[in-house]
């Protein structure tokens, strides 16, 4: 088994004790663990907004992008596009 292999087998048996745990909880102390488990859910969420709103505020804004002037009809806009029709010649 390689390094990552083993990370994941630690991971899927973290996890089904965790699932193991919870529910040996939730069977044994109901309420505390519906109200933590909530509290918790609701917490997360509210952090992440938070994260996204204090990044919001403290991130300068960006400069705007101004377009490039328009080349005009007659004449090529860079000699590093390749040749034009006109100078071919057959």
């Amino acid at each position: 088994m390689n390094k990552d292999q083993m990370i994941g087998a630690v991971i899927v048996v973290g996890s089904l004790l965790g699932i193991i745990v919870y529910g040996w909880l939730l069977y044994s102390f109901a309420i505390v663990v519906l109200q933590l488990t909530a509290f918790l859910a609701v917490a997360a969420v509210l952090v992440i907004l938070a994260w996204i709103g204090w990044t919001m505020a403290t991130t300068p804004p960006l400069e705007p992008i101004e377009p490039e002037p328009a080349a005009s009809p007659g004449k090529e806009a860079s000699s590093s596009e390749g040749p034009s029709d006109e100078s071919k010649t057959s």
